[in-house]
């Protein structure tokens, strides 16, 4: 039997990395050496991190591709989030490519989104290439990492073709390359022949009826939605008329209005496509199959794992609502969304019964943080309650999400993670001394552990700890685990904070907010050290008299406040809270603004009724 053609002249590669291990660095630096800026052009670094969130954190949140051509062949790099919360764009990404560049720090080794990444696109049978980066640094280990690696891959179930990877020694920030650590070179030549040599080319049949699958969506302001997606069979032609095969069955005409392909950086509007070509089209809203109309057929829908973190997001209903953002209404609202659902197919959302509020599924806490930021930045006034792990019942027994967590902290601190994570029911199952006084532990911890970990883990351990968590699978409900134990300081009237209502209320716990700030009834502003709440009254001036003491007036010194962000206070909220987001604030407040109206006593018999977890019933019916 003759094996199927494959183009020479293309190559589709995913780079692969955990976050912060240069994987953007080194497509830039691949850009700049295949001549697609000019010479003088003035050019920010990190150009593939075009989404401004996306800068101010350092990682990758949306899946991004370009082309590149070296010696006559057309290299198109996609680059793939490094964080899994943001897997649905990874496993898009992954069905548009033959092979994988796995980037790894020499020192860190690989981490558990490497993990996650990496394990998708061995499952997908993709050849892998794998570069050590950072190998200036100080602490660089490019031989145990290796082995790390390999470890990694039979861990993973790689087959025995799999395992024979080439290997590249690189500094992303200077743009070289070498197959041997101790060589010389002075740019990325040698990464190159390793792609064009050891990765296989797209499969092509010139007879193939014409397939095409979307894997993202893009917009255009001249002619709307885009479908961003890898031509399978066959070849497109602008113009063309196809059928829309949908995920339900059901088949449609439709034309390809427009069709584009990528030079570097930028979108070029081309006349046709033929298999293995990245493209762009205009003329379908959905991620689904464009197929010849004489013969067609579906493509397998892209798999997409489900999400376990719930979320309620609804309009801004404290006294401020409409000051400061543009989008206010629940109509406003339930369009972005939805929109975004069509966007993201690992997102899910779903109407409640009431008309002003969502309930908004997701991959991970990250994930919806991202998206509630995003919002703010585009002028939506919103409301969103704390998030819920979601649970199923499989064959009669109550299931919950787990993660697996890689802790890295110096040897001191062992006992206080250990203690944190004992009473988030996890259990540890590995333990190594990495050396320089430094251990790496692995836990399995549900899911809803971790919600608000992170703050308290860098806390504990001044700093020094590096936390990183991977999802694990459903596991039996591990039981119950102790949540926040204090209760809130709760402005009990409209008003201006002032410093000195504030020095007297700082001894009764942490400050949310500092002086000079407007404060609303029901607004939280501080944190109270007993297990209930507290109403205060943030807006007390001194009494003005023209009485003198002997010695002189109490200086008013502040502690400096707590500053609670957007993830700071999803951590930190319970059921009863929420976090209110504006395009200028975020603020904490009660569920129920009104003092008189609110449920006295201890917290915790309060909350005890409340759900704990939201259960689901995933599409399959599992």
């Amino acid at each position: 039997m003759t094996a199927p053609a494959r183009r020479s002249d293309v190559r589709n590669v995913g780079i692969i990395a955990h976050v912060d291990h240069g994987k953007t660095t080194l497509v830039d630096a691949l850009l700049r050496q295949t001549g697609v800026f000019r010479a003088n052009q003035a050019v920010a670094e990190r150009v593939m991190d075009s989404f401004a969130l996306e800068r101010e954190r350092g990682i990758t949140i949306l899946a991004k591709n370009t082309t590149i051509t070296w010696e006559g062949v057309r290299i198109n790099i996609v680059d793939t989030p490094g964080h899994a919360d943001f897997g649905g764009e990874v496993e898009r990404t992954l069905a548009m490519v033959d092979g994988v560049l796995l980037l790894v720090d020499a020192s860190e080794g690989p981490l558990p989104q490497t993990r996650f990444v990496l394990g998708k696109a061995l499952e997908a049978g993709l050849s892998p290439v794998v570069c050590l980066n950072k190998i200036d640094r100080a602490d660089a280990r490019p031989a145990a990492v290796l082995d790390e690696i390999y470890g990694l891959f039979i861990d993973l179930g790689a087959r025995e073709e799999q395992l024979e990877f080439p290997v590249l020694y690189t500094n992303a920030r200077a743009g070289t390359a070498t197959r041997d650590l101790g060589g010389e070179s002075a740019d990325l030549r040698p990464l190159f022949e390793a792609i064009i040599g050891f990765l296989p080319g797209p499969l092509h049949e010139p007879d193939a009826p014409a397939r095409f699958q979307a894997n993202n969506l893009g917009y255009d302001d001249y002619v709307g939605r885009l479908a961003i997606g890898r031509v399978v069979a066959g070849e497109l032609v602008a113009g063309g008329e196809y059928v829309l095969c949908r995920n339900d069955s059901s088949q449609a005409p439709c034309k390809l209005t427009h069709l584009y392909a990528w030079q570097g950086l930028k979108r070029v509007e081309t006349e046709r496509a033929l298999a293995g070509d990245i493209v762009a089209v205009a003329g379908i809203e959905d991620i689904e199959t464009i197929a010849d109309r004489e013969r067609p057929a579906a493509l397998p829908p892209i798999r997409i794992d489900e999400p376990t973190i719930a979320m309620m997001f609804g309009i801004n209903t404290s006294p401020w609502a409409g000051r400061s953002g543009s989008r206010v209404t629940s109509r406003n609202l339930r369009e972005r969304l939805f929109q975004e659902s069509r966007r993201n197919v690992s997102l899910r959302v779903e109407e409640t019964g009431s008309m002003d509020s969502f309930r908004v599924l997701g991959r991970g806490e990250l994930q919806l943080a991202i998206l509630v930021e995003t919002m703010r930045r585009e002028g939506f006034e919103l409301q969103v309650s704390k998030p819920v792990v979601l649970l199923r019942d499989r064959d009669g027994v109550v299931e919950e999400p787990t993660e697996l967590l890689l802790v890295d902290v110096p040897e001191d601190h062992v006992g206080v993670v250990t203690q944190l994570l004992g009473v988030r029911r996890g259990v540890m199952t590995r333990m190594d001394h990495q050396g320089s006084g430094r251990v790496r532990i692995e836990y399995v911890v549900p899911s809803r552990g971790l919600i608000g970990f992170r703050s308290l883990f860098l806390t504990d351990t001044r700093g020094s700890g590096t936390l990183n968590a991977l999802f694990n699978g459903y596991a039996p409900w591990h039981g119950p685990i102790a949540g926040r134990t204090n209760g809130a300081m709760v402005a009990d009237r409209h008003g201006t904070a002032t410093p000195y209502a504030l020095f007297h209320l700082q001894e009764r716990g942490m400050l949310f907010v500092p002086a000079g700030t407007p404060v609303y009834e029901g607004m939280v502003v501080g944190e109270y050290s007993r297990d209930v709440d507290l109403d205060v009254n943030v807006c007390r001036e001194k009494k003005l008299t023209n009485m003198r003491a002997s010695g002189h007036d109490e200086a008013v010194r502040l502690v400096p406040h707590r500053f609670m962000g957007l993830e700071e206070g999803l951590a930190w909220i319970d059921e009863d809270e929420f976090v209110e987001i504006t395009p200028d604030a975020i603020r904490l407040r009660k569920r129920e603004l009104r003092q008189a109206f609110r449920p006295r006593g201890p917290r915790s018999a309060r909350l005890a009724a409340a759900p704990a977890v939201v259960p689901a019933t995933s599409p399959d019916g599992s």
